[in-house]
């Protein structure tokens, strides 16, 4: 099992910046890819970005150039800074880690105000 536990969520005005972060815990040598998702309201849940081991990234392109993941493998920690926030990025945003399953955090609001 692994169990992740997110932070950094806010309000923050247009144009302005986020950190999450997401610690691993539990059997964290059995994860490969940790990443982001998040879903609007009344909207599906979608990819915003995913990192290996051994630091290949993947981005949706709606953030490309503005979103950059890192992980931190000593700490079992994945981040997302998120840089020119705009009110379209309002939304839960949930961490992942891919094991022998698809484990998720509890997600962390992102407001972003126009």
């Amino acid at each position: 099992q692994v169990q992740l536990v997110e932070s950094g969520g806010g309000l923050v005005q247009a144009g302005g910046s986020l950190r999450l972060s997401c610690a691993a815990s539990g059997t964290i040598f059995s994860i490969n890819v940790m990443g982001w998702f998040r879903q609007a309201p009344g909207k599906q849940r979608e990819f915003v970005a995913g990192i290996t081991t051994v630091g290949t990234t993947t981005y949706a392109d709606s953030v490309k150039g503005r979103f950059t993941i890192s992980r931190d493998n000593a700490k079992n920690t994945v981040y997302l800074q998120m840089n020119s926030l705009k009110p379209d990025d309002t939304a839960v945003y949930y961490c992942y880690a891919d094991a022998i399953s698809r484990y998720w955090g509890q997600g962390t609001q992102v407001t972003v105000s126009s």
